[in-house]
């Protein structure tokens, strides 16, 4: 009974907060009568202030979230969720979007009290359980929201403005349930165990929605710190300066191994890639298919792409697939075919070929995060999950950050869409060489030390 409750409220919260009929529509929403914004401000003025505010709000969330005992970020969270909405509905004007994207931002670095909370408030036995519960709900709510928003606009043919409001509704509601939460009395860093045993980590906590399935993260890694706090201390906390060293000294000695430091340069540079990617998306489809023209379909998309997302990822537990040993073959080829995917959407100009192609898309991804996400976990000798997977988060965003001040925001290039489109998909194919370089160097240190080991045998000895 004290698994079920918080993780009924949690996943209440959790579908509700994702329930966003809106969200496939929001370029033609901003770009249309309601805003009258152009495309311009769309692309280049408004949506890269998410990505920078997620990139400075990331690591300070991180650490209010564990020095608050999560449920306060919870609330920062769905605060942020109905004030988002609100000046989406009321608001007007290019610097009040702006405005708005910095409050979707705070909301999407808040992320980590969501994915994080239950494991302060369960037992670890339960942890794989309530993490698929947390996770699936979320992506349910993703594909109901982007279903809903379809439907209301092709069959009911309600305004575009109307689905912003049916969104609103959504955040309104997912604002009542954090407020039932139990209040954890412990936390990761700052508020330790009275024992002083260490806790599981946030098991992936920052991983952005719908691209994992943490189910995969495997449990029983020891922890390299076993010595024993006093009571005393462990109750009083930790201080700022003592976390910032420990995360610091664990950070170190997680990237000494070399299996999981390939995987996060793929997830750093993949992710900020993705990110990108469906950030834009939007804008191109616009072009291609406008939507004050035509009927568009992007509700369709984005609940397909998410269901054939979520089935890619739990594949990844059945497939027959040694990565160890093909891992960075793997990612060189589907990288290849994500940049593939990307020319098609923007070169070929059909709307059909792009829904097609980004579907495909966000599958590929989905897959290899979630891989790299076991891969990860697997190397690791101590239980900092959620401090590697924030850290390859906030690389990505830095990445991404760069990517956008260069290429999409007004104070940079500023390139139109297709010309964006074209070197997002040079970018991930310098990603796919990039790995099939790692792959031919570590084909050959194996077979150099095949060679080696063969010289050594005794069968050879005697014959010499």
């Amino acid at each position: 009974m004290c698994m079920l409750y918080p993780t009924l409220w949690l996943c209440f919260y959790g579908f509700f907060s994702n329930l966003r009929p809106s969200e496939p529509f929001l370029t033609a929403y901003l770009m249309g009568p309601e805003k009258n914004l152009t495309e311009a401000q769309v692309v280049s003025e408004i949506y890269p202030i998410w990505t920078y505010s997620y990139l400075v709000l990331l690591f300070p969330i991180f650490l209010a979230t564990d020095y608050l005992c999560y449920k306060p970020v919870l609330l920062l969270q769905a605060a942020s969720y109905v004030v988002t909405y609100v000046m989406l509905l009321k608001a007007q004007g290019l610097l009040a979007m702006q405005l708005l994207e910095f409050f979707f931002g705070l909301a999407t670095a808040s992320e980590v009290a969501y994915y994080s909370y239950i494991y302060s408030v369960v037992e670890p036995a339960h942890y794989q359980r309530v993490t698929a519960y947390c996770r699936s709900v979320t992506l349910f709510g993703s594909a109901a929201g982007a279903l809903m928003g379809q439907l209301l606009l092709s069959v009911a043919k309600v305004r575009l403005v109307h689905l912003v409001s049916t969104t609103l509704a959504s955040a309104a509601i997912a604002f009542v349930p954090p407020w039932f939460l139990p209040m954890p009395k412990r936390s990761l860093f700052f508020h330790k165990n009275p024992e002083g045993v260490e806790e599981h980590d946030f098991g992936g906590a920052l991983i952005r929605e719908g691209d994992k399935s943490e189910s995969e993260v495997p449990q029983d890694h020891e922890e390299v710190s076993t010595v024993p706090l006093p009571a005393e201390e462990a109750q009083r906390g930790r201080g700022l300066l003592e976390v910032l060293r420990m995360l610091l000294t664990d950070f170190l000695h997680c990237y000494r191994r070399g299996p999981l430091l390939a995987w996060s340069v793929w997830w750093a540079l993949a992710t900020c890639g993705y990110f990108q990617v469906v950030n834009y998306a939007q804008a191109l489809w616009e072009n291609v298919r406008p939507s004050q023209e035509y009927d568009i379909y992007n509700g369709y998309v984005e609940t397909a792409s998410t269901l054939l997302g979520a089935v890619a990822a739990l594949l990844v537990g059945y497939l027959p697939v040694s990565w160890s040993l093909w891992g960075e073959l793997a990612l060189c080829l589907l990288s290849l075919l994500m940049a593939a995917c990307l020319l098609i959407m923007d070169l070929l100009g059909n709307i059909w070929l792009c829904y097609g192609s980004y579907v495909l898309f966000r599958a590929t991804y989905m897959l290899l995060i979630t891989v790299a996400t076991y891969e990860i976990a697997a190397s690791l000798d101590m239980q900092r999950y959620a401090l590697v997977f924030g850290v390859n988060t906030f690389m990505a965003l830095l990445l991404q950050s760069l990517l956008t001040l260069v290429v999409v925001d007004s104070a940079g290039l500023g390139l139109d869409i297709f010309t964006q489109f074209f070197i997002y998909g040079g970018y991930f194919a310098v990603i796919s060489a990039v790995f099939l370089l790692a792959w031919l160097y570590n084909l050959a240190i194996r077979r150099r030390c095949d060679q080696q080991v063969v010289s050594r045998s005794p069968a050879v000895m005697d014959s010499t």
